[in-house]
């Protein structure tokens, strides 16, 4: 356990190292740019799974779910081959 400066309040306060630890003094979070760039992270990450188009969603269908998993498949051996035809193409000249 350590201490942080609040980036709101400029007091010291006992931090265990959680973005989400409250200040002791204002009660704000400690984390500061972090917490934002940390949450900013998260929603592009899950908006980005959204809008894949093999997402599975609750309200698909039993045949679109087993449509979008061969799809996933499918997609996923393509890259397979793909990597390793670059890493053959990288490797040769050696």
């Amino acid at each position: 356990m350590g201490q942080k400066k609040c980036p709101h309040c400029g007091e010291w306060s006992s931090w265990t190292v959680n973005m989400n630890d409250a200040c002791e003094h204002c009660g704000k979070p400690l984390g500061g740019r972090d917490l934002e760039y940390h949450e900013r992270r998260e929603a592009d990450t899950k908006a980005n799974q959204e809008q894949w188009i093999f997402h599975i969603k609750e309200s698909d269908s039993e045949a679109v779910v087993i449509l979008k998993k061969v799809g996933n498949f499918f997609y996923t051996i393509y890259m397979a081959i793909i990597t390793f035809l670059a890493w053959l193409v990288a490797v040769l000249p050696g």
